[in-house]
């Protein structure tokens, strides 16, 4: 017993001894961005029960929520107390300009009673189309967006509602005979926004419906199929060097048949001449 109790006496003896002979400089230190590292950690660590595809998911359709109001920041405060239909003059066009028209609700299911361009018999540019209505039939929003003007003008629109749409387009109703709309008011496409009517310089009752970008008046139905209540594409493509020129835009069986009867009258015409010869 006495020889283990000496052992041990020398073992603890020897153990002071080599630690008071380290000076306290050298004792081990973390390096200093461990403190960073380790706060990090415990930030991003995430409750018991959480799932993190849920958490990403919420993540993104935030940005989505802020990318949006940014959006709507931007095309809904240009401008937007101009009283005049287009609160753009002034404004840089750009060349081209590719404009998502998906969405489309036709504003009255009317039948073209007078297409876009200019009109000889009054010396002006008919800057819309107008479409068959009976006074009283409601007109709705053709996209979605938000109310700028409801105005009235004697001698021009009468009555008419100007709507810009979260795709860059402003839209034009005119002639109406009551609003069902307030300026600022947001609409979705097919929502009701007034009543048709014979307001201002018409000659009967009809809607006068413009599409217009950055206060530029295009042809409504370079985006519109009017017969079949459709765009023609989901994306319309405006060109500034060719936005102002009235064009015919017909379905492509028409031509096809058109085509085919010309070459059945030119097949007839050299029959005629064979049997003549004979």
């Amino acid at each position: 017993m006495q020889i283990l109790k000496k052992i041990a006496l020398a073992t603890g003896t020897a153990a002071v001894m080599l630690f008071s002979a380290l000076p306290s400089m050298a004792q081990y230190r973390l390096p200093a961005s461990h403190n960073n590292q380790h706060e990090n950690l415990i930030a991003n660590q995430r409750p018991v029960g959480i799932d993190l595809n849920a958490a990403k998911l919420n993540s993104y359709l935030k940005d989505i929520t802020e990318r949006e109001a940014l959006m709507d920041d931007e095309i809904f405060t240009y401008n937007w107390d101009s009283q005049s239909v287009n609160a753009y003059a002034g404004m840089e066009i750009p060349m081209v300009k590719d404009i998502d028209v998906t969405g489309y609700v036709a504003p009255v299911k009317g039948v073209v009673t007078s297409g876009y361009g200019y009109r000889p018999r009054f010396g002006r540019m008919h800057r819309g189309i107008d479409l068959n209505l009976r006074v009283g039939d409601t007109v709705v929003a053709a996209f979605d967006g938000k109310v700028r003007l409801t105005k009235y003008e004697r001698r021009g629109y009468g009555y008419y509602v100007v709507v810009r749409h979260d795709n860059g387009l402003e839209t034009v109703y005119g002639h109406l005979s009551a609003f069902l709309v307030k300026p600022n008011q947001r609409v979705k496409a097919g929502e009701p926004i007034a009543l048709g009517g014979n307001t201002g310089r018409s000659t009967g009752p009809h809607l006068h419906f413009e599409t217009r970008f950055l206060g530029l008046a295009i042809n409504p139905a370079a985006i519109i199929d009017f017969e079949n209540y459709v765009t023609h594409k989901d994306i319309f493509t405006f060109d500034k060097s060719s936005y102002d020129k009235s064009q015919k835009y017909g379905p492509a069986k028409k031509k096809y048949k058109a085509s085919k009867k010309k070459r059945r009258s030119k097949a007839t015409a050299s029959k005629r001449k064979k049997s003549r010869r004979r």
